[in-house]
């Protein structure tokens, strides 16, 4: 697959890794290191990068200072509740875009605000006039908007923009909202506010549905998603960054800023400045992602990667792998023995692949030691010395 070479619109790609992955239970990471990611940020071409709530830590605050004086591109955001003291650290931290936020469904309303739904809209005129003065961008976000009354919560939006806010975000604080559903919500809350209104769709993965439902947003009408890379963050996490982009990219169209052939290693960057060992089958990024075993994959693949891959590897900074496993074939055993300097004669092709379907549900993975052994004994058994073999 390539790319759609008409793009249907540019949708703005707003990292919250550093704010909302790093809220990920069990994760701490140093403001040395979330330089670094906010660097790398940067130059993958990601448009906003959301740094921290400053008010939460002294690391948060000193975080959101640092990034806001090192990218070169993106602008930096800072998360702050409706209130006129999260707002002050926020701006103090020098961030370019105010991030605030209250909740509009009824059971964060009363079990967690405890405020009336007047009430809540008071707090949010409130607080974006104010954060307005500071001259920032101001984000508003409703959050839990997908478990919130859409009457009211169509009102939340209209208070903001009506006391300056130019931006909102729609989440699915708890992930339970299914594409049809976003698609419909972004639908109405868009025929509620000025057309010249930027609105986001911030989607977590509680059902497995944060990618589904951020592109569903596009549908719906929004022109930003929320993401974080790998999609780390709090339960089940975030929509991830790498899939996100790689389907608006190549499955619906639409351009973003980011660099694609960055995707792979801005992943594990943060991987590891995160302390998470990434699942092997993770889409776009994972090393299993473009690996295969299975003979008449293994087959297509060698005559042409267009027959089991949807996008080239090297189009996201990955790599094609060829695993020698009990589902292997010949094609396999001869790209194998191509690839270490032997000439793949139908003999010890026919041993390796014996070999391979004798020891490898034992051994579960078949390094290229295994088979330079292989070939070894195969010519001993023959009498004759074996070939000088070579390993890429």
């Amino acid at each position: 697959m390539v790319l759609i070479a008409t793009c249907k619109g540019r949708i703005r790609i707003f990292d919250t890794t550093l704010r909302d992955g790093d809220q990920m239970a069990g994760v701490e990471v140093s403001l040395e290191d979330k330089v670094e990611i906010a660097k790398a940020l940067d130059e993958l071409g990601v448009d906003i990068v959301e740094a921290g709530f400053p008010i939460s830590s002294k690391i948060d605050f000193e975080t959101i200072k640092a990034i806001s004086k090192e990218l070169s591109k993106a602008k930096v955001a800072a998360l702050a509740r409706a209130s006129r003291r999260d707002v002050d650290e926020a701006a103090a931290s020098e961030a370019h875009i105010v991030h605030v936020f209250i909740a509009t469904s009824d059971i964060h309303l009363k079990y967690k605000l405890r405020l009336s739904r007047e009430q809540v809209l008071e707090k949010i005129a409130e607080t974006v006039e104010y954060a307005k003065e500071y001259g920032v961008l101001v984000l508003f976000s409703a959050e839990d908007a997908t478990r919130s009354d859409r009457e009211f919560l169509a009102k939340a939006y209209l208070e903001a923009v009506n006391a300056g806010s130019k931006y909102i975000n729609i989440p699915d604080t708890v992930g339970v909202a299914t594409p049809w559903k976003i698609v419909d919500l972004v639908r109405f809350v868009r025929s509620k506010l000025p057309k010249n209104i930027w609105v986001d769709v911030h989607c977590h993965n509680d059902f497995g549905l944060a990618t589904a439902n951020s592109l569903a947003g596009i549908l719906g009408g929004a022109d930003g998603v929320q993401v974080t890379v790998n999609g780390f963050g709090e339960r089940a996490g975030n929509a991830s960054l790498e899939e996100v982009v790689a389907a608006l990219h190549y499955l619906m169209g639409y351009c973003t800023g980011v660099d694609l052939r960055k995707l792979t290693q801005t992943s594990k960057l943060v991987a590891e400045k995160f302390g998470i060992t990434l699942q092997p089958n993770k889409p776009i990024v994972g090393l299993n992602a473009f690996a295969h075993e299975a003979g008449i994959h293994v087959h297509g693949v060698l005559s042409n990667p267009a027959t089991y891959e949807p996008i080239s590897p090297e189009e996201v900074g990955n790599r094609r792998r060829i695993v020698l496993g009990r589902h292997s074939g010949k094609h396999a055993v001869t790209w194998a023995l191509k690839r270490i300097g032997v000439e793949p004669r139908d003999e010890i092709v026919n041993y390796v692949l014996e070999k391979l379907k004798e020891v490898a549900p034992r051994i579960k993975k078949v390094s290229e030691d295994q088979v330079k052994q292989w070939i070894s004994e195969y010519y001993s058994v023959e009498g004759v010395e074996p070939p000088c073999t070579r390993f890429s």
